[in-house]
């Protein structure tokens, strides 16, 4: 079964993204920042990571320029879903090493198109 870290500082954006990740048969982790997901990530390493871009502590760009520093050999596909969605932040976050990008409000067929774009299904 595959892992997935579900990194949102939104309680309802995580619940919904762990119930459609369920669905499709992911083994969900979940944390509220970028800090607590980057200490989840170097006890176990998901193979796949749904990460916010705004939130408190440490924000989602820099978490994936720290994660993809140092990830240890193991490259987990990450895949950015925020309401940020003007060009310059998508080219920044591919950029830093997002395989994907997600806008919300999101539902289960653009999580699993894009899942399934990125060879994760």
């Amino acid at each position: 079964m595959k892992s997935c870290l579900i990194v949102d500082d939104s309680k309802v954006i995580r619940k919904v993204a762990r119930r459609i990740l369920e669905d499709l048969s992911f083994a969900t982790d979940e944390a509220a920042d970028g800090r607590d997901a980057l200490e989840h990530c170097r006890q176990t390493m998901p193979d796949v990571i749904l990460l916010d871009w705004n939130m408190p502590v440490m924000s989602g760009m820099e978490f994936l320029s720290v994660l993809r520093a140092e990830q240890n050999g193991k490259r987990p596909v990450v895949v950015f879903c925020t309401t940020e969605n003007d060009m310059a932040h998508i080219r920044a976050a591919i950029d830093a090493g997002a395989d994907e990008y997600i806008m919300k409000p999101f539902d289960r067929d653009v999580i699993e198109a894009k899942l399934a774009q990125v060879g994760a299904l």
